[in-house]
């Protein structure tokens, strides 16, 4: 939607009568209907399936539908509906900050006498009346946002907490884990012996693994569902990962079957690939963080940079800026998936949903969608603040360039840049994180250890 937004805007920037942008897409409808429709998804959809997907598999069909609407009615009705309806009206205004400008007539003049001297009409100081207008001018403007913009302001403020983030930390170990894991790559294929041995030691601990699993099967069972055996059942999830991730490099330090050689062949190339990716990932990584600085942190800004770069490539060919304004957002999208599959792993009050080619959950495939969608519009309104000189005069900048930036009890997180301050520190803190870790083999976990 961005891209098409300064695509739209570029269409009728060299017409030559004003009516003509009026003949392009509608993009603030546009805008609000699908951010409408992504928080539908977010909030009543999703939750929806995923509450209908993790119900008990004895109940019939009829009464999961049943339990997943009531919990979906109870959470996302009542709650964001309460909230939103109080929020907005108590303080769904924008303060605009204006200054009161006038200034006098000038007798239309019987002659015109102009030159480098004399380049306006009258003979009085020729000065902006902005310039000249006193600090008491300055006034606050307020007005109610409509309600489908603050539903949108609302759930922007909600993904940018998870999108600085899940994208602070993302952006330095997606080009970061592609590169080490080159470095961490098998250098040779083992013997025989040595593959047995390890696949013994493997096989132990699937063992132990399916033992602890059947235990917690039967306690569920019993309607023992309580707090310690939620958390022995994440303990579990997070050893099958590791397990999963140790079978899958003993497979790839030993292949096997006829075609040996060449599987070995393809994987050297795919740990080659893994680190082009990640040197053109981390360049790219490295501007972003270097565009926030210079052109977000630094008042004035010290240069647009990337902004500029995007003119001179539109300047190229007409597309190409926007071709390469569009990979830079959807680069930070994809940090926030990166991002979250990090933490998954690391913090135990989050919830792990991996996704693996061809061994992925369903609610897995729902939280993560759930996750992008919240993020998105999250990641639109940070680019649209960080490249407003490229995007300027856009619907985009509109709703989220002024009206979101002057939302009352809003505002303040913008005006002092809350969320890019804490998004350039997470990265550094991952950043130093890898450079110190991030290099190491991950030694075996030992035994399985559960809360008693």
């Amino acid at each position: 939607m961005l891209p098409a937004d300064v695509a739209n805007r570029q269409a009728c920037r060299h017409s030559i009568y004003n009516g003509a942008c009026s003949l392009t897409l509608p993009m603030k409808d546009l805008w609000l209907a699908v951010y409408i429709v992504d928080a539908l998804l977010v909030f009543f959809v999703i939750p929806f399936a995923m509450f209908y997907y993790e119900g008990d598999l004895d109940k019939t069909v009829w009464k999961r539908m049943k339990s997943a609407l009531l919990w979906v009615i109870v959470t996302a009705v009542v709650v964001c509906a309460l909230l939103l309806g109080i929020l907005y009206g108590l303080i769904g205004k924008v303060d605009f900050t204006v200054r009161h400008l006038s200034s006098s007539t000038v007798s239309f003049p019987s002659s015109w006498d102009f030159s480098s001297g004399q380049q306006c009409i009258g003979n009085g100081a020729k000065q902006c009346s902005a310039y000249t207008a006193s600090a008491s001018s300055e006034t606050t403007w307020t007005m109610r946002s409509t309600f489908p913009e603050y539903v949108v302001a609302l759930a922007t403020i909600v993904g940018s907490v998870l999108f600085t983030i899940f994208g602070g930390v993302g952006i330095a170990c997606l080009p970061l884990g592609l590169i080490f894991s080159f470095i961490r790559r098998p250098k040779a294929v083992i013997t025989r012996s040595q593959y047995i041995k390890e696949a013994t030691e493997l096989a132990k601990k699937a063992s132990e693994l399916k033992k602890t699993a059947d235990g917690l099967h039967q306690e569920e069972r019993s309607g023992n569902k309580g707090r310690k055996w939620r958390k022995n059942v994440k303990t579990v999830e997070k050893e099958l990962l590791l397990l999963e991730e140790d079978v899958k490099a003993l497979e790839e330090m030993y292949p096997q079957g006829e075609q040996a050689e060449a599987t070995w062949a393809m994987t050297v190339l795919g740990y080659l690939a893994k680190l082009v990716l990640g040197v053109i990932g981390l360049i790219v990584s490295v501007a972003w963080i270097a565009h926030i600085v210079i052109y977000l942190l630094i008042d004035p800004p010290l240069s647009p940079f990337l902004n500029e770069v995007f003119i001179k490539l539109d300047g190229v060919w007409g597309l190409l800026g926007t071709a390469a304004f569009a990979f830079f957002c959807f680069y930070l999208l994809l940090a926030v998936v990166a991002g979250a599959m990090m933490l998954g792993l690391k913090l135990v009050f989050i919830t792990i949903h991996p996704m693996k080619w061809g061994a992925t959950l369903m609610n897995s495939f729902l939280f993560n969608v759930g996750l992008i969608l919240l993020c998105s519009i999250s990641v639109i309104q940070f680019c649209a603040t960080a490249f407003a000189y490229y995007s300027q005069a856009t619907a985009a900048q509109e709703i989220f360039g002024h009206t979101l930036q002057s939302l009352r009890g809003i505002k303040y997180l913008y005006k002092y840049n809350v969320f890019q301050i804490a998004f350039i520190i997470l990265a550094g803190l991952t950043f130093v994180y890898y450079s110190a870790f991030g290099w190491k083999r991950r030694k075996p976990s030992g035994r399985l250890q559960l809360s008693t």
